[in-house]
């Protein structure tokens, strides 16, 4: 079975040799301070920030997780649908969440968020960007709008941007109440080192850090993002490679977008399909040796999404899509 459940990357960040090197060289008998500060270092001259705008933890989960204990009282906002783990984090925490709803073709209006926004008189609101499940990217005047909003209400504006490698830069400038969190398990390629980070300003960077762990990741988890990252050119060409992935995943639905069949165009490394024959499609696939994210939770009981997988693997779901097309007139 080939997963493409997961939206991880089909390709690897580095060899199992250069692996082996890392770990050969790793002293695994002391404490991991001292790679901590290596691998943010490494972080932010990539992104050309200061080290005191970022921190590292056990994933973007442990990020969503510290956002509900850290940031003050008071409910989160985010989309519905959106990351699970948002709704997950909040119950954990008992901390209140509110939703935004969808339309009927799964998208969000800026006058239905600043509304809920003026409604829910949120905390923080999070979401994802680009969006998960869907793909979709809003474009900055929608971010900028949310920003603002949230500004002038005195809460946060957490934007998750675990796929934004794959879609656009945003130009959202960082303030004191624009939380980022970014992740190295989708472009970068590393979904089992368990690294997700958060980028804002010092002063908000404190404020995240008051639950912080004294070692909250491994050496050995460190030290190999820490060689990924020092090497931009290599970082460059792995982001180019999937991004290459991703157009061809979004090319290969394009002959099937129907009124049974709907695909919203992903600037993610995934593609969303929905409508009257999406699950069909999917069981197919996954019948033919792929196995897709198929949704169990009532509003997507008509969706289905789909991961990119490697050059040759999109040929084979191609000629799969093809063959289930052919038989359900959608060619």
């Amino acid at each position: 079975m080939i997963y493409i459940d997961k939206n991880e990357s089909p390709i690897p960040a580095l060899s199992k040799s250069e692996i082996a090197e890392v770990i050969n060289y790793t002293d695994f008998r002391v404490y991991p301070e001292t790679q901590y500060n290596d691998f943010l270092k490494a972080y932010a001259d990539f992104y050309n920030l200061n080290t005191n705008q970022v921190l590292a933890a056990n994933g973007s989960d442990e990020w969503i997780q510290k956002c509900m204990l850290a940031l003050p009282e008071g409910p989160v906002l985010t989309l519905s649908p959106d990351f699970v783990m948002y709704t997950e984090f909040a119950r954990q925490t008992e901390r209140d969440i509110e939703y935004v709803s969808c339309d009927q073709d799964f998208r969000f209006s800026l006058e239905a968020i600043l509304n809920r926004i003026d409604d829910v008189q949120p905390a923080f609101f999070i979401m994802s960007v680009p969006h998960n499940p869907t793909g979709e990217q809003y474009p900055f005047n929608f971010l900028k709008a949310i920003s603002d909003k949230m500004k002038a209400l005195g809460g946060y504006f957490v934007i998750d941007e675990a796929y934004i490698e794959f879609g656009e830069p945003i130009e959202v400038a960082l303030e004191d109440h624009i939380i980022v969190m970014k992740t190295l398990s989708k472009a970068f390629a590393l979904a089992g080192l368990r690294i997700g980070v958060v980028i804002s300003t010092p002063k908000t960077i404190q404020l995240l850090n008051r639950f912080a762990h004294p070692y909250p990741m491994s050496t050995l988890s460190l030290t190999l993002a820490e060689t990924l990252f020092k090497d931009t050119k290599r970082v460059m060409n792995l982001i180019a490679e999937q991004r290459y992935l991703c157009r061809k995943l979004n090319d290969i639905f394009k002959p099937y977008h129907s009124n049974d069949l709907k695909v919203i165009p992903s600037k993610a490394n995934f593609v969303f399909t929905y409508g009257p024959k999406a699950r069909s499609l999917g069981e197919y696939v996954m019948e033919h040796g792929f196995k897709p994210r198929i949704y169990d939770e009532p509003e997507l009981n008509e969706a289905v999404r789909y991961s990119i997988a490697t050059d040759q693997e999109l040929d084979q779901l191609s000629q799969i899509i093809k063959e289930w097309s052919e038989q359900n007139d959608l060619s």
